[in-house]
């Protein structure tokens, strides 16, 4: 398995008839901490893009989490798995700490307005101005991306998902040969931690996890060069990472009329001049809805701010962002991943040329 924003990933040892490869890579937060009656939803789940909780995109999770789900006509008794190999996303986690300065500064704004200033304003702007200025921060910098503790849940409860969907490969005798590399982000290093945590309470059913370095297969292994290979591949960081106008379509984007009418739109909401807010700003306020509905599990004020129509915009922009940062904008973004992927195949293909080996074993020397 592994996971994106490359941090990542987990492998067991190439077996002939059973081996599993966990690449767990980085990025985002989800998910809420109520019972599936109690849940809090938001119209605008469907446009968070990676900051979508997970219960949003897999509705099951609510239903059980540790309960493994599958196309009924995937893995027929047929087929024999011989090895998995998981890209996976970190666990829930917190803001970034520049995000968290970016809304401790809209929460500045919305603090330093005086009582009076509010005798113009709509009776339905100024109540909903008045719920965010009262709406606690929650947020402080030294949370800086870090796993929320919904987010060791979620790699716990995939952990148990996957052992309990492949059990060959998941037996005891494979457990050490499973191995996890991640990157040396802290969310990652965590979210591995997590999920061999919940491998230990699928082998040791009612006993609690010991250190992980404590367990019989060891910690996970840093690897950035794999895991975080946009941060090692010069070309990338010249042509897009460190070029002041790889993202000009997307600064166009941000001062063009479908954001700008956004931006004056909050800026009414808010009550504060328009040239106080940036399409940055906003970005930052549609997201906390996000995080506000995955690790507190709550429905902030910060959603009422925008409508669909407005989250679509937003979402757009995030599209528009990662398009050419991450994705076909430029050629060298996929051509960036080559050195992962070229190590995810070749255990594919060794663990396939292995599983053929023995075959043509029995064959030769039947029992």
């Amino acid at each position: 398995m592994m996971l994106r924003d490359p941090r990542r990933l987990l492998r067991v040892s190439v077996a002939p008839a059973a081996a599993l490869a966990v690449a767990v890579l980085s990025s985002l937060s989800r998910c809420s901490l109520l019972e599936p009656e109690d849940c809090v939803i938001s119209a605008l789940s469907p446009y968070f893009g990676t900051k979508t909780r997970y219960e949003d995109v897999n509705p099951g999770l609510l239903l059980d989490p540790e309960a493994p789900r599958r196309d009924p006509e995937l893995l027929e008794e047929t087929c024999t798995p011989v090895q998995l190999v998981a890209l996976i996303r970190h666990g829930t986690r917190y803001p970034t700490a520049k995000q968290i300065r970016k809304l401790r500064q809209l929460h500045g704004l919305l603090q330093a307005r005086e009582p009076g200033d509010d005798k113009t304003c709509a009776a339905g702007s100024h109540d909903l101005r008045a719920a965010l200025a009262a709406w606690p921060l929650g947020y402080a910098e030294w949370m800086d991306g870090q796993l929320v503790e919904k987010g060791w849940q979620d790699m716990r409860q995939l952990a148990l998902r996957l052992a309990s969907l492949f059990p060959a490969l998941f037996s005891f005798e494979n457990y050490c040969r499973l191995q996890l590399i991640t990157s040396s982000k802290h969310r990652c290093v965590d979210s591995g931690a997590a999920f061999l945590q919940g491998l230990w309470q699928h082998y040791h059913p009612g006993l609690p996890p010991p250190d992980i370095a404590d367990m019989e297969c060891g910690t996970p292994r840093i690897n950035d060069k794999l895991m975080r290979f946009f941060d090692h591949c010069e070309k990338l960081l010249t042509e897009v990472e460190r070029n002041a106008t790889a993202l000009y379509h997307v600064e166009a984007f941000k001062t063009g009329p479908e954001m700008q009418n956004i931006v004056k739109k909050v800026a009414a909401t808010l009550q504060v001049p328009v040239s106080n807010l940036s399409a940055d700003l906003i970005q930052v306020a549609f997201f906390t809805c996000s995080f506000d509905l995955a690790i507190k599990g709550v429905k902030s004020p910060w959603c009422d701010v925008f409508d669909i129509d407005d989250a679509k915009v937003l979402e757009y922009l995030n599209d528009l962002k990662q398009y050419w940062k991450r994705g076909y904008g430029y050629t060298i973004n996929s051509r960036s991943s080559c050195t992962l992927f070229q190590d995810i195949f070749q255990h594919l293909d060794k663990a396939v040329e292995q599983k053929q080996r023995l075959g043509e074993f029995k064959k030769s020397f039947p029992f």
